[in-house]
């Protein structure tokens, strides 16, 4: 899919590991002409994922940090308008499954990382974002849920994901008169070296692939989607 976003500013959260879905996000908003603040916890990785990007002739910033701990999230935003001077984009691509075990077994402390990890990083960038998406106008914000109804052993992250479709729901109700469109995309199990690495699969061609998340990405942050906003769309390849 060929897209322009010349002059468009995109942030994107959870860039982090080869063969992820970050790095295939992030590789196919540069090479449609976006400059780039990429983030992600590790100082070491993230910095890996932004000179891959430089090879490919994009601009970008490269940052470390949580984004549960609000002062870094402003930190993060700060930055990135101090680099670029707007931002156009935000792509909430942080979190994931980390706690995979019946709801009995589930500490305080699982069910807490899983939501944060999962929902109040969105919340806190989206807040932090948003005045900054109004100002550029024609904002666009991503958020990341999951395909299909709740699966056993997974209640924090099912919360989390289904606390995401309600945080896209109403942020693009609040963005609709200042021109913030928010929507979500719904993975299903996707084809990441993690993933490979953990299942080890005898094959995976009924599986999301990194590159189709990519394209629903491209098409929400085009004005082809200029009336799409507070939908979640499932990408599940040919696993539906």
């Amino acid at each position: 899919m060929q897209i322009t976003l010349e002059d468009k500013v995109a942030v994107v959260t959870g860039v982090s590991g080869d063969g992820q879905v970050g790095q295939t996000v992030a590789q196919a908003l540069a090479k449609n002409g976006a400059k780039l603040a990429i983030c992600s916890r590790s100082k070491d990785k993230v910095e890996a994922r932004a000179e891959e990007l430089r090879a490919l002739g994009a601009t970008v910033l490269a940052m470390a940090g949580s984004l549960t701990d609000e002062d870094q999230v402003k930190q993060l935003v700060d930055d990135t308008v101090l680099q670029y001077g707007r931002i156009d984009i935000l792509i909430n691509l942080a979190g994931g499954l980390t706690r995979y075990k019946p709801a009995v077994e589930l500490t305080l402390e699982d069910w807490s990382a899983e939501i944060n990890n999962n929902l109040l990083t969105a919340f806190l960038m989206s807040r932090a974002a948003f005045p900054h998406l109004k100002a550029a106008g024609d904002g666009v914000i991503i958020n990341f849920a999951r395909a299909g109804g709740p699966q056993a052993n997974m209640v924090a992250y099912n919360c989390a994901k289904a606390g995401v479709e309600a945080l896209t729901r109403t942020l693009a109700l609040e963005g609709r008169d200042i021109g913030i469109r928010v929507n979500a995309i719904g993975p299903g199990l996707v084809e990441t070296a993690s993933n490979i690495a953990a299942m080890k699969p005898k094959d995976t061609k009924h599986w999301t692939k990194r590159e189709d998340i990519a394209d629903t990405v491209l098409y929400l942050c085009s004005s082809a989607a200029h009336g799409v906003t507070g939908q979640t769309i499932d990408v599940t390849g040919w696993g539906v």
